[in-house]
Order: C-alpha cells, then structure tokens, then sequence
C-alpha cells in the first residue's frame, strides 16, 4: 500500500508541474510577412514598385570612356597647342519615377553627369543635367527643347549650340503625330553689355515649338524656336526614310540672325547622312555638312564638314565607337580630328 501511494502521489506531482511549465513556455511570435520589390510593367520595361506605394521607379546610367585626337587642337585648325591627343571620362546616373493619379500619369526625372577631361581637376564636374516633372502633356523643370532632337546620326553637325533650359513645354502626340510648345528660360545665357541679345536685367525667354508626323517610311519634324531678348528665330527640320539596309536623313535650318541664348552656330546649313545596318551589331554612317555663314562673322565665310561614323554592339548594353572627322572653313584653314570610344549602359 504505502509503495502504491507513493508511485500514485509521484504521478501528480509530476502532472502538476507539467501542467505549470506548460502554461510559462515560450511561444515564438509569427514572422512578419516581407514585402519583396514587384516589377511594374505599366510604363515599359525596368520599372519596379517603390515598396509601400503604387509609384514605379526606373534607376539607369551611363560609363562613356572617350580617346580623342586632333590635327590642331582647334575646330578648323585655327589654334595651336600641344594637346593634339585627350581622353574623357563621362557618367550619368537617371532616376524616373511614375505613377496613374486622377490627373493622368505623374512623372519625375532626375540625371546627374560627372565629367573627367584629361588630368587636370578644372575638367573635372559634377552636375545635374536635367530634373523635370511631367503631368500627361506637360513638362516643367530643367529638360532639353524640341530642338536638341535636330541633327543627323553622324558626329559632323551643329546647329543649335544650347539645347538645355529651365523650361515649360506642353506635347501633343497621336499615333503617326506629334505637336509640342514651350517657353525657354534664357536669363544668365551669357550676354554681356553692349552685344546684340542684352537688355539690361537678363530676363530674357525663348518660345520653341516641334511638329513632326510619321509618312509611311519616312518621318518628318520641324523645330522652331525665338529669342525674344536678341529679336531672333531659326526654323530647322529633318526628313528621314528607311532607304535599303539601312536610314537615309537631310536636315536643314536657317537663323535670321545670332541669338544669345540659342547660341547658333551660323545662318543656314544644310546635310545628309546614311546609316548603313551592316549587321544588327554594326553600323555605319557617312555624313556631309555646310554650313552658310558660320559664326555670323563680318566675312560671311562658309564651311563644310564630313565624318565617317562605325559602332558596334558588342554585348547588351556596351558599345564600342569610332569617328574620323575633316572640316574646312573658308579662309581659315581646315582640321582633322576623331575619336574612339566605348559606352556602358544600364
């Protein structure tokens, strides 16, 4: 009896304290469910959703790592220095971001460039190159005009000199149709006392304006752009075509006179150049120039120029260029110079 009472008083006890450790055990708490980055395929490729929000960001850049040469160190051979050969780094780092609101789609873009000329640290910059806010049409901020689309594929032609303002633009664009109007900040453009453009206080603006409209195989645009401080415009448009392998384009423009904040680089030129697709990696592009008139001067000499450009895809995202370019003013010379070149971009 007194061994079954005691088996049967052990078998309690050990029930009770069971029962006591069981009620203080620890329990671990659940884990809290992790929000991983979701791809947002709304507004094209690259974007992903901010966690927490419904805006989508895009984060991109650039590496371009230059080697130049050049006969004279001079555009047309007019200056002599001992730097006939340069290299020069160039970055960029975007970030874009969009979201649907119930005023339309609500964009923001931000680039920053840094710039390395060479081994001095006077070459050296860090800038924001552009930071703009879009609402469907509108765009408001630091962007480039209409008129920075203006030119051909090659490396030979210039015309507008400044393309990058604090600005206000609205575009219009259908399926084959594009319109588009803005007004340019030209203050602080660089006009002194005395010239042409310069009236005092530096409140000067610019109105620009595109049209462009897609014709079958060819597509057609046309920049406007006035300076209302120097009293000037120039009218400039493009005409290009798909013509055999490859894209077949003739620019043209004409500038009633210099203007201080757009900077033209002479009264009227004129060119044409060939993309010829050698390959879907390879790509090569010739390209003539004149130019009437350059830089405005009291001789009214012209100018031409041409260039043979080659690029070469040779992984995604990285390619590899090169450019040889000969240019002849009149009475002042001419000038050979290029320049060899491999971009990264992401």
């Amino acid at each position: 009896m007194n061994i079954k009472s005691l088996l049967l008083g052990s078998a309690a006890a050990l029930a009770v304290v069971s029962g006591a450790q069981a009620a203080d055990a620890i329990v671990a708490a659940e884990p809290e469910p992790m929000e991983y980055v979701r791809v947002c395929d709304a507004f094209g490729t690259g974007y992903f959703y901010i966690p927490g929000t419904e805006t989508c960001l895009k984060i991109g850049g650039e590496v371009r790592v230059t080697l130049s040469a050049n006969e004279n160190s001079g555009l047309f051979g007019t200056t002599t220095t001992n730097d006939d050969w340069d290299s020069a780094v160039r970055a960029r780092l975007s970030f874009e971001a969009k979201n649907d609101s119930e005023l339309g789609t609500i964009g923001s873009y931000i680039r920053i460039q840094a710039d390395s000329q060479g081994a001095t640290t006077s070459g050296v910059g860090v800038t924001l190159d552009q930071a703009y806010i879009t609402v469907g049409g509108f765009k408001v901020g630091r962007a480039v005009t209409f008129a920075d689309d203006w030119g051909l594929a090659g490396e030979s032609d210039s015309f507008f000199g400044n393309t990058k303002f604090n600005m206000a633009s609205y575009t219009y664009s259908a399926d084959a149709f594009t319109v588009g109007l803005g007004i340019d900040d030209l203050s602080d453009s660089g006009a002194v006392a005395g010239t042409p453009g310069f009236l005092g206080g530096g409140n000067e603006v610019g109105l620009e304006g595109v049209v462009s409209a897609s014709l079958g195989m060819a597509t057609v645009t046309v920049n406007g752009v006035y300076d209302f401080g120097s009293e000037e415009g120039a009218i400039a448009g493009v005409i290009a075509a798909d013509v055999g392998p490859g894209t077949f384009a003739l620019a043209a423009a004409w500038a009633s006179g210099q203007s201080t904040g757009y900077d033209f680089t002479s009264e009227w030129t004129v060119g044409a150049a060939y993309t010829f697709k050698a390959t879907d990696k390879l790509s090569i592009t010739p390209q003539v120039v004149y130019w009437g008139d350059y830089g405005f001067n009291a001789a009214g000499n012209d100018a031409w120029g041409a260039d043979l450009l080659v690029e070469y895809k040779l992984a995604a995202g990285l390619t590899a260029s090169a450019d040889v370019r000969y240019r002849d003013l009149e009475n002042s010379g001419d000038n050979w110079d290029g320049f060899v070149r491999l971009t990264r971009s992401f």
